[in-house]
């Protein structure tokens, strides 16, 4: 409530009170002061008191935008994604956008078939459908089309024929999609009919830039146009365009003024192809990819597809709390590869990267142990596109090398008492859940030491535990001892997970000791 005193004999009003209840009590008070005739002013029916009420209730309202509008106008306290988008493009940063996950098929054919075939770009798999749960869509992303001659591959004991490898990535290939014609003004913006456009960020060695490949067509003339960071360093004659995401996930293409990018053409038709998709739905568990959706060529051999390994590398678009904590780290290095620190806040801006550590494995070489979103390991999609992002980021005589991390399971085993009015099945999955916290793939970093005493922290909260005692605390492999220092170490490429051992899976095994201790 707004308290008004005097100070001086002149009245004092806390101006930081401006809720409905404090706006009214302030002018209330205001009342035996000014219109001393007035003495219903609480009477609810007074008209007098409705209009008070009134006036508390818009300043309210304003006093709520009043307070918006002041944090959205600082990055560090903006809640918005629309006012973190515009704080971060001040200084060229853009927000990811969801990327695709990645995966090798194995393409199975019977031993009858010798015939040549090629995988073009927009060949397309998917996964089973099921209720609540539509299909995911794979695609060949590859300018370079993939022949296969399943006549030079031996016949197994199953009377097929297999060609391991072929790279797929979740998402669906728009081509050729009309956005407009240019009118030759300056600063012209087209927008891209679907949402959810995957951009990965422009690199020397990718085609058109990027994932958005835009070409304008005069009179049969075609001109590609390079995706860039900004136009700030573009000049008139450079047919430089700039992808713009909004907070819906919908893009726009934006060209030049004629000083800084050219400008298409008066007349020009404007068409641009991309592919749409992204997110931690295509990090698919082993064997989920089984159908031929769109690759003709295939399917007139009876052809058959799986993924033997999961997908990985699938993640939602950049957070904005990711955002506001990591955009600083890419700005100080001004987009350059020299410490390590660069190598690793750069490539954490490559969507598809989870984790990272650089490391100097030799005088020029650098090495990135990398996991991916999802899990895993690096897809080789993956790894080529990190290549060619640091390409114009690293110093001349650097070499960048992209490995797996190395995922160390930790076993743990634990023997506890449960209170006699718990039931033990609901003890049991809580004590599990905790301990499974603790090795959660976001919670984990490289070289972090795993402390026994978290477990034992961690249990002991559970409801209805009575005890716990340890007795098996290790890495690697099940059946370790515990260590008398109640640590275990990691290297500085390691990651500890949970083990996929049936009784480990949950976070550790829990065995139930009677207060008998039977």
């Amino acid at each position: 409530m707004a308290e008004i005193e005097q100070v001086n004999g002149r009245p004092v009003i806390d101006y930081m009170a401006r809720d409905y209840n404090s706006l009214l009590f302030a002018m209330r008070e205001q009342i035996p002061r000014l219109l001393p005739e007035w003495r219903s002013y609480t009477n609810e029916a007074d008209v007098g008191n409705v209009l008070l009420e009134l006036f508390a209730y818009l300043g309210d309202i304003l006093s709520y935008y009043q307070d918006r509008v002041a944090n959205e106008s600082f990055l560090a306290t903006a809640r918005s994604r629309r006012s973190v988008i515009e704080h971060l493009r001040l200084i060229g940063y853009e927000l990811g956008t969801a990327a695709p996950a990645a995966a090798a098929l194995d393409v199975t054919v019977p031993a009858a078939v010798t015939a040549t075939v090629t995988i073009s770009k927009g060949d397309a798999f998917a996964t089973k459908s099921r209720p609540g749960r539509p299909s995911t869509r794979f695609e060949y992303t590859r300018e370079v089309p993939m022949t296969i001659d399943f006549g030079t591959l031996p016949v197994d004991a199953s009377a097929h024929r297999t060609f391991p490898g072929v790279p797929v990535e979740e998402g669906r290939l728009i081509r050729d999609e009309l956005l407009g014609t240019s009118d030759g003004s300056a600063r012209q913006r087209f927008a891209l009919v679907h949402p959810r456009v995957l951009l990965r960020p422009p690199g020397p060695t990718t085609d058109g830039g990027g994932d958005v490949v835009v070409v304008t067509d005069l009179a049969g003339t075609k001109t590609v146009w390079t995706r860039r960071d900004s136009l700030a360093f573009s000049r008139a004659d450079r047919f430089d365009i700039v992808i713009e995401v909004d907070d819906e996930d919908r893009a726009t293409v934006a060209f030049g003024d004629g000083m800084l990018g050219a400008i298409p053409p008066a007349g020009a038709r404007i068409v641009a192809s991309y592919r749409v998709g992204g997110g931690q739905a295509g990090n698919v568990a082993a064997g989920a990819i089984q159908t031929l959706v769109d690759a003709p060529r295939l399917a007139l051999l009876g052809a058959t597809v799986t993924n033997p390994v999961s997908a990985s590398g699938g993640a939602e678009r950049e957070s904005i709390e990711h955002a506001v904590e990591h955009a600083p780290a890419v700005f100080r290095s001004l987009r350059r590869a020299v410490t390590a620190g660069d190598y690793e806040a750069l490539a954490r801006n490559f969507k598809g990267v989870a984790k990272v550590r650089a490391v100097s494995s030799a005088w020029n070489v650098v090495t990135l142990y990398v996991a991916p979103d999802g899990r895993g390991k690096v897809s080789d999609v993956l790894e080529a596109g990190l290549k060619g992002y640091f390409e114009d980021k690293r110093m001349l005589t650097q070499i960048v090398e992209i490995a797996d991390v190395d995922y160390v399971p930790i076993y743990v085993t634990a023997e506890i008492g449960v209170q006699g009015f718990y039931v033990r099945a609901e003890v049991v999955a809580a004590v599990q859940s905790a301990a499974a916290e603790l090795l959660r793939f976001d919670r984990v970093d490289f070289g972090q030491t795993v402390y026994l005493s978290k477990f034992y922290e961690q249990s002991q909260e559970v409801p209805g535990v009575q005890f716990v005692n340890i007795v098996e605390f290790g890495r690697d492999r099940p059946g370790a001892i515990v260590d008398p220092q109640g640590t275990i170490e990691l290297g500085p490429d390691e990651l500890a997970i949970t083990p996929s051992e049936k009784d480990y899976a949950a976070g550790m095994r829990v065995v139930v000791i009677d207060r008998s201790g039977g």
